[in-house]
């Protein structure tokens, strides 16, 4: 997880304490209709309490950080980031929404507004609150499959019909070793029955000791599917502090020793060739590839040199950012997978629109993408980071079933 500076930090709690002040002014106006003086202060009392107690708990842990025990740690934050979130978002609406109404208030007769106003804001500041706690306590686990049909004429015949299943952006840290929850995914991976699951990538949040204990849940995979991963900017251990470069170096190979163990082809800049009857396809993968500030370990020359006589090649690459910068119109590969983004976590769809303010970042943030023959599909990501939830945004299995035009 990434580290904020202190003041950062400090800002943060300074935009709460604002936010709640507001809030709290907003409240009084409430409360007004609550004729027990009791009931009224334990109101005041209460919503100061979690206020101060969760400024107060943002900053013990940001100067504590250092001594925590890091497993310890991700749980803390992680709890902290959702707190956050449950109570700011909700917060900024109320008051928004009651300043909106108190200042517009021609509509209402002053005694309507006394009655009508209160509850609206009450409605509006719930309502999201209610949204999120579902994100948190259901959505993040309600996995959905994506199933895509892509046609390609220049697909083998032999190859009519693959089957694959792409996930990605698992962050097994953030599961807190509950075991059970990914075996369900997987249960839905094996029912889908594909050829191929490509992984691609962000299998930790920074750490391999993240990765005990889940060896049993991924030996849970039908044998009979062909597994295949790439590293994401995670699993590179580049936003942890590290005693010297060996550890580092140790942590990186542990986790290439769990893809070993677990059956899955780690590809670090190298293709595989997939032949049938007689014909062939490529899949290729390469190191996590992004723009700055992520760093570019991925060469994709390098991958692409065992298979330049390969007519349909498929990519993993970690990172979307890198399919226009060196895919499209540079290579001849029919589709690439990529994940990273998390679809930010957030978002809402209506009909076949979809949005997310992660878009504002990422062009390619989620879904299918083409230019010319090219493809580009982005996962949204089948694990979380940071904030314990997902707002319209479920964690995603896809299914891509190839046909020959």
């Amino acid at each position: 997880m990434k580290s904020y500076s202190f003041f950062t930090i400090s800002l943060l709690c300074l935009a709460i304490f604002i936010v709640d002040f507001l809030a709290f002014y907003w409240l009084i106006s409430i409360t007004d209709l609550i004729p027990s003086s009791f009931l009224k202060y334990t109101i005041y009392i209460l919503f100061w309490f979690f206020t101060l107690g969760l400024i107060g708990s943002i900053m013990v842990l940001k100067i504590r950080l250092d001594d925590i025990q890091p497993r310890r740690k991700q749980l803390l934050i992680s709890s902290l980031y959702g707190l956050t979130i449950s109570s700011f978002i909700p917060k900024i609406i109320f008051v928004v929404v009651m300043a909106i109404l108190f200042f517009t208030n021609y509509v209402f007769s002053e005694k309507e507004s006394h009655i009508v106003i209160p509850l609206i804001g009450l409605f509006a500041g719930f309502l999201p609150f209610f949204a999120i706690a579902y994100g948190i306590f259901k959505a993040r686990y309600n996995f959905k499959v994506h199933h895509i049909n892509l046609t390609y004429n220049h697909l083998p015949e032999a190859f009519h019909g693959l089957k694959v299943v792409q996930i990605s952006d698992l962050h097994l840290g953030s599961f807190n070793h509950n075991f059970q929850i990914l075996e369900r995914a997987i249960k839905k991976i094996n029912q889908l029955e594909p050829d191929f699951l490509f992984f691609t990538g962000d299998l930790v949040n920074n750490f391999a000791w993240e990765l005990r204990g889940w060896r049993k849940a991924f030996r849970h995979f039908s044998p009979n599917i062909k597994k295949y991963a790439v590293l994401g900017n995670h699993d590179y251990g580049d936003y942890s502090k590290w005693d010297s470069k060996e550890a580092k170096q140790e942590n990186f190979e542990a986790i290439r020793t769990f893809y070993k163990e677990n059956d899955f082809n780690l590809m670090m800049n190298e293709s595989e060739i997939i032949e049938r009857k007689g014909e062939k396809i490529a899949i290729i993968g390469v190191e996590n590839w992004g723009n700055p500030p992520f760093k570019q370990y991925g060469d994709l020359q390098k991958a692409l040199k065992d298979s330049k006589d390969v007519s349909f090649k498929i990519l993993l690459s970690h990172d979307p950012s890198h399919w226009p910068e060196e895919v499209i119109e540079q290579t001849d590969i029919a589709l690439t997978l990529s994940g990273h983004t998390h679809g930010m976590q957030a978002g809402f769809k209506i009909k076949n629109k979809e949005w997310s303010p992660i878009k504002y970042k990422y062009k390619h943030w989620a879904g299918l993408y083409k230019q010319n023959n090219q493809y580009l599909y982005v996962n949204r990501g089948l694990g979380w980071l940071g904030f314990p939830g997902r707002l319209g945004m479920r964690p995603e299995i896809t299914l891509i079933e190839f046909q020959k035009e």
